[in-house]
Parts: C-alpha cells; structure tokens; sequence
C-alpha cells in the first residue's frame, strides 16, 4: 500500500513538472541558477508558454530542452551569453488543383517580404523566418490560401490542394496532341503553352504564328505568318488578339517571323470552328494570344541573340501585389547581315520596287530594320480584385536610295515603307461572392502601313498610307449555376475607323478616304459539364447590331465533346460569324509592291460584310501512348471580294463580290515512345468560290491546296531537345495563258481560272537545343535550326505579263532556300 502511494505522488510529481508555464518566467530562474544572461526580442518570447526543465539537468541540456520545445534557436554567444532568436523554416511543397489533382504551376507563394513560384510540377520552396508569419499561396483561377507559417507541415514536403473558384475554364482532353506543350481542349480549341513547350522542326525560337501552322489544316501559301490559311480562308479572316486586343499587323520582316515576342506570349489558344459566343470577327478562325497571369515574387528574365534579332526580357516585382513584364527585340542588321539576313531580304524583295526597278535606275543604301517593344503590368488590389496593363509598339521599316543620269546630271531620291502597330489595354476582374465574377476589357490598337515611292526618272513623289484605329470595350458576367452548369453573358462595343491616302505630287493628286463603323453586341452562353461521364456543352448566341447599316444579326455557337467506350472523344462543332474589315490589293506595285495589301471598312454594298457558316464533326482515339484524330468540315463564306482574295491574272483588277465553299478532313496520328514523338498529319481540301458577276462563276479558289501532309520526329531529355519533320503540299492554283496564243488585242489571253498547278511544295527542316544550368539561378539555352534543308526551291506563286506583242513572260516568286539559325540565350531567376 505505501509503494502504492509512493508511486502515484510520484506520477503527480511529474505530471506538475509537465504544466506549461510562461517562458519569461523559466528563462529568469535559470539566469540566477547558472549566472547566465539570454539576450532576446521580447515580442519573441512574451507568448510563449513551455514546461521548466528538470533540476537535475545541466546548463547545455536545459537549454537544448527549451529549443527542442519551443522550436526558437539558442545560441551561445560567449559561455555567459546565450541568444534567442526565430528558427529560420523552409517551407516546402507541392501545389495540386483539389479537383483535378493536377500540379499547379506559376503559382505565387509569399511570406515576410520573401517570395516564390511552383515549377511545372507544383513544387515550391521558400525560408520563413517568423513561425508565425502569414504565408499567402495565389493561382489565378483559385481560392488564395492565408494560414500563419507555424500551421504548415514543416518536416516534409507534403501536398497543398488550392479550391478552384467558379470560373469554369476549358479542360484538356488529347494532352501532347502533337509535342508536349500543345493540347486539344474541351470546347474544341488548341492551346500551346510555351512553358511547357518543347521543340517544333525548324523553329530554334519559339515563334507563335509559325508554330500554329504545324496542326492541320492550317497553311500558308507562301510559306509566312502575314498570309495564314485556315481551312481555304485568306489571312484576313483571321482574329488575332493579344491579351484580349485586336491586332491588324502579324509579323515583322515583312511577314517572315511574328511579331509577337514570346518572351512575354505564355500561351497561344487556336479555334477553327465553336468560336465563344464573347468573340466577333475571324470567321476562318481565331488565334488568340496570352501574358502569364501570375504576380512574380522575384526578379528573373533573360537576354539573347539569334541570327535575325537580339532580344531581353526582364519580369520584376513591384512590391507584394503587383509584378511587371517587359520584352523587347531588334533585328541586328544594323551591325551584321548574316546569311539568314540574306535570305529573309531576298525572299521579301522578289518581285517588288527593291529588285524590279526601271533599268535606267539604281537602286542604293538599303537598310532594313525591325524591332518590337511589350509590355504587361498586373496588380492585385484583393484577393478579389486583379488588375492587368498591357502595352505592344511594333515597326518595320525598309529605306533604299533610287539614282539615275538626267540631263548628265546624277539625281538621286530615296524610297522608304513603314509597317507600324501600337495598342494598349486594361483588363480588371473582381470576384463578387462564390458564385459571381465579372471582367471588363477596354482596348485601343493603331495600325500604320505608309510607303513613299520616289520616281526619279519623272520627278514624282507617290505617297500611300493604309490607317486602322480601333476601340473596343467588353463586359463579361460569369455565373455559376450549380456545380455542373454556368452562364456567361455580356455586352461588347467596338469602333473601327479605316483611312486610305493616295497622294501623288507631279501632278498633283490626292485621294483620302475614311470610314468607320460601330458595332453593339450582346451575348450568353452556357457551358454544361459532367465529369464523371466525359460530357462538355458550351453553347451560346451572339447579337450584333451596326449602326451606320441598321443592321442585326444573329450567331449561334455550339462545342460539344463527348467521351466514351474509355479511350473515344466525339466533337461536334459549330458557328455563324461575321466580320467588317478585310484586306485588298488595288495594284501589284501599291506600297512597293512588298506589302501591298490594305485594310478596307465594309460598306453593305460593293463591299459587303463578310459572313460564314461552318460545322465539323470529329473522332479521336488515345490509348497509352498512341492518339488518333479525324475530323471533317463544312464551311461557307459569303461577301468576299476579288480583290481581297489576291488574283494576278484576268480578275486582278476586276472588282466583284462573292462567296467560296469549302469541305475537307483532317487526319493525325501521333506515337510517343519513351523520349521519342512521332506524328504524321494529312489534310484535304475542296474549296470552291462562286461570283456570280463574272464570266466564270465558279472556280477554284486561290487558296485551295487540295492535298497536304506534316511529319515531325522529336527526342527530349531534361538537357537536349531535337526535331526534324518535313512538309508536303499539292501546289497552289493559278492560271496560265492559251498556248500558241497568248496575248490578244495587246492582253493576255488566258485559259480557264485556277485550272493548273504550281509544282508541289516539299521542304524538311531540322533543329536543336540544348539547355544547361551555369549556377543556382543561372541557365545557358544553345540553339541551331535548319529551315529547308535541302535546298528546294519552292515555287510558291507565279503569274504572266506582256513581254512583247506576241508573247508572255512568267513571273515566279520563291520560298526561303536553306536558312541556318543559332541561338544563344542566357537565363536568369
């Protein structure tokens, strides 16, 4: 019995011993205990309660006691003198979507004035000093997480789940669809992520427009970014936005690179039919551009230099909430023409005032230069409020000096075109409650194309300039219905104001034309999702109203896709659009001849507004490692004009309205094998216009490349990146005179429209990179690319003109022979 009780006084000995007690007042009993004296902030120490050490321990296991439970760091200055202070935590962690699972990139993590981003994979680090400091975790698209460092788990790396908030966006349902980086979504579009992007045959920069013309279906007839063909439809049925801004100019050279940095581009999404409903213009197609939508804690960008451009980036925070993006380029060759300089100059000076000029005349002095200049600034006011700037100055400019004898006296005048874009855009999102978020976009964008053609033979100064001025002003409501269902509507407003100048001195002469067009539309659309079936609806309605016409018009839009029996999808596609500008050329020598093409307002009469139908229907496969893709198309644009569709043969200067019809199929199949990817791709089209006016209503069209194929093999490793792939295309149409009898009454007599065909295009390209560490914070990016490696030459446009009065003479333009390319990038973060 007294053992017994000896134990339980025992048992409540040392249960007292264990009751917590203020921290202030342990640390003084052990100063007068040993003769020591701790030195600490007391903001450190007031709160903190923790049980006393045992008696019988010594100074060093007292204190090794207190730091094991009161998780401060003590340290012993001198043998007197011992120091409290914070212990130093690394946080660290993996960020994944709650719902999907899916790592969480780019997302901003931020505590004490230090700060970081998740790397592809979700993972994080980031040193705290204060346990209880608030850390702040932020993903456009989800719920922010605050929570005081201490209530992390700091031992190990473990999985943080961000809410998504009610903003439904598209989901991926064919990932890789041809190299890693590039995706086919649930409502039908494609979306290319240079974050994540690896490597495309040819390209040694990461180039937006070139890289969209590796899906199929997407062509260009002379092999640039300024003439892309979607589906048979000419360049300027294109809608090409840069965060939410209209752009009328998509690449520098002249239409060789894009003009878009993608430095500063994070991702680029592709619809060719089932447009949002939030969407006007582009009635072939719609390529729209995006910055990164996270606020950067830390400094990091880059510098490099290629063998057409030099180019930086910087990407900076400005305080907690706010982070901008800068992004410039410039070509070099101001200080060094290099054999791909020389290429892309003389593929842009075929057949233009620059190569062609009158015999009598010399061209001198010519200097080329381009360069490009964005800008885009975010700022979060709340965690419910997101602010986004954004800024592009775009410029080419080509000056050459035109010389000949006059009455033995040598006069020389200088010829000059430039190419010009700059825009500017606010975009503020707020998210009212769980349910409700709104977003308003305003924009502004300016195009210039102005060319001075001197005639030194007549003494005449010929002066042209093509203007575009546009605003625009949207405002979205996205609603959450229920789980499964939201509804998306609003109000959009845009003003187009275009001006023509022809203006000619000896004699004197002066044409200034302008219009402009305001167009109010509503919109709503519903996207319903269950993903437990696979099953995804977005469908809307659009209504547009013009006022200078009094005109309304109605366009209904449809994405559906559908999974089932596990490894199918099945797309269904649809949509009405319509559009009030397009691009003409009034004569071959306009504006040089190198960028003959001008903006033009729709009147509703000669120029009527361009409308189109167009439904597609798909199927694809993916099992492991194999995809397969089939889709066919119907498509119908009616209120084109002959002059927009680039004719040079008896229709180049005849002016007439009309339409084309299209139908086609598009063909994938793509393999991944460890580190390999394989695709082979294949498109047919039949395309078709009709003028009703003129003596052929029915003919091919111009841009009806019946047959084409793209093949691409890639090899990537954490370092090395490699590719080669080749292209294959029927040759385009074009007409050639009768033979034996090919001019007529001093024209050329020619045959039926678009009945031949340019031989056929074949070109393969090859590139590599090679991606090194240099230091903690510190990477080296090497880069070749062979664009043509064979060397073909590749007709991609020819036409006839008089050469005497008897005969013709067949004019041909060229693609790129093979253009070399190194790159040299250095990274920092």
């Amino acid at each position: 019995m007294g053992v017994l009780f000896v134990l339980h006084w025992t048992s409540l000995s040392g249960q007292q011993t264990e009751q917590p007690e203020q921290l202030l007042e342990v640390l003084n009993r052990l100063q007068e205990r040993f003769q020591v004296q701790f030195n600490y902030a007391s903001e450190i120490v007031n709160e903190v309660r923790v049980p006393a050490p045992d008696d019988s321990l010594d100074l060093s296991a007292s204190v090794a006691f207190l730091e094991e439970r009161t998780g401060l760091e003590f340290k012993f200055v001198t043998s007197s003198i011992i120091s409290i202070t914070t212990k130093k935590l690394k946080l660290c962690g993996f960020i994944k979507d709650k719902d999907t699972g899916e790592p969480l990139a780019y997302t901003t993590v931020q505590s004490g004035g230090r700060g970081t981003v998740s790397n592809e994979a979700g993972y994080f680090e980031l040193p705290v000093i204060d346990p209880r400091s608030v850390v702040l975790l932020r993903h456009i698209g989800h719920k922010s997480i605050r929570r005081e460092a201490r209530f992390f788990n700091s031992t190990e790396c473990a999985i943080i789940y961000l809410i998504p908030d009610e903003q439904q966006l598209p989901e991926i349902v064919l990932s890789d669809y041809l190299i890693r980086g590039l995706d086919k979504l649930d409502d039908g579009s494609f979306q290319l992520d240079f974050d994540k992007f690896s490597i495309l045959p040819g390209l040694v920069e990461e180039d937006v427009l070139q890289s969209v013309q590796a899906l199929p279906g997407i062509q260009s007839v002379d092999e640039t970014v300024s003439n892309i063909n979607i589906r048979g439809g000419s360049h300027d049925q294109n809608l090409i936005v840069w965060d939410d801004i209209k752009m009328y100019q998509s690449g520098h050279f002249f239409g060789l690179i894009s003009m878009y940095n993608p430095q500063i581009t994070q991702r680029v999404t592709l619809q060719k039919n089932g447009t949002s409903a939030a969407l006007t213009d582009g009635v072939s197609g719609t390529i729209a551009m995006e910055t990164r939508k996270n606020i950067n804690p830390s400094l990091k960008g880059s510098f490099g230099i290629n063998l057409i451009d030099a180019n930086g980036f910087i990407d900076a925070p400005l305080g907690k909430n706010a982070s901008i993006q800068v992004a410039a380029r410039k070509a070099i060759s101001d200080f060094v023409e290099t054999p791909t300089y020389s290429q892309y100059f003389d593929r842009i000076a075929q057949d233009t005032e620059i190569e062609t000029n009158q015999t009598s005349v010399t061209n001198s002095d010519i200097e080329f230069d381009f360069y490009d200049a964005s800008m885009r600034l975010l700022y979060r006011l709340t965690d419910k409020d997101l602010i986004r700037l954004n800024f592009i100055h775009t410029a080419d400019e080509i000056v050459f000096n035109e010389s000949a004898t006059i009455n033995d006296s040598d006069e020389i005048r200088e010829s000059n075109l430039n190419q010009r874009s700059i825009a500017g855009g606010l975009y503020y999102m707020r998210q009212w409650g769980p349910k409700l978020t709104t977003e308003l976009s305003l924009y502004e964008t300016d195009y210039k194309l102005r060319a001075i053609n001197a005639n030194v033979l007549d003494n005449q100064r010929f002066l042209q300039e093509n203007v575009v001025s546009e605003s625009g002003a949207k405002l979205l409501g996205l609603y959450r219905l229920n789980e499964n269902l939201n509804l998306n509507t609003g109000y959009h407003f845009m003003e187009t104001k275009i001006t023509n100048l022809d203006d000619v001195d000896n004699p004197i002469f002066r044409r200034l034309v302008g219009e402009v067009l305001r167009t109010h539309a509503v919109f709503t659309e519903l996207n319903w999702t269950l993903p437990d079936t696979g099953t995804s609806l977005y469908a809307g309605i659009r209504y547009n109203y013009l006022d200078k016409f009094k005109k309304q018009l109605w366009e209904p839009r449809l994405s559906f896709n559908q999974k089932f029996a596990q490894w199918f999808n099945l797309e269904i596609l649809g949509e009405f659009k319509h559009q009030n500008t397009s691009q003409i050329i009034n004569f071959q020598n306009d504006f040089l001849g190198i960028e003959k093409r001008r903006w033009q307002l729709s009147n509703d009469q000669d120029i009527p507004i361009i409308q189109s139908k167009q439904g597609s229907i798909g199927l694809s496969f993916k099992k492991q490692d194999w995809l397969i893709n089939a889709v066919g198309f119907l498509k119908e644009v009616s209120g084109i004009t002959t002059q927009s569709q680039g004719f040079l043969d008896q229709y180049e200067f005849v002016r007439s309205s009309g339409k084309y019809e299209a139908y086609g199929a598009e063909f994938l199949i793509r393999r991944q094998l460890n580190r390999w990817n394989m695709w082979m791709s294949y498109g047919y089209l039949d395309s078709q216009y009709l003028f009703e006016n003129l003596p052929e209503p029915e003919f091919r069209s111009n841009f009806d490349i019946t047959h084409s194929i793209s093949s691409g093999i890639t090899f990537s490793t954490n370092t090395l990146h490699m590719a080669v792939g080749l292209n294959w295309r029927t040759g385009r149409p074009y007409t050639e005179p009768v033979a034996g009898n090919e001019v007529v009454d001093e024209a050329i007599n020619y045959s039926e429209v678009n009945s031949a065909n340019l031989k056929d295009y074949f070109r393969v390209d090859i590139s590599a990179i090679y991606r090194t560490k240099l230091s903690g914070k510190t990477r080296l990016h090497t880069g070749v690319s062979v664009w043509n490696l064979l060397d073909r030459q590749n007709t991609v446009n020819a036409f006839y003109r008089i050469a005497n009065i008897s005969s013709t003479q067949q004019v041909e333009q060229n693609s790129l022979g093979v253009t070399p390319n190194l790159m040299l990038k250095l990274l920092f973060d």
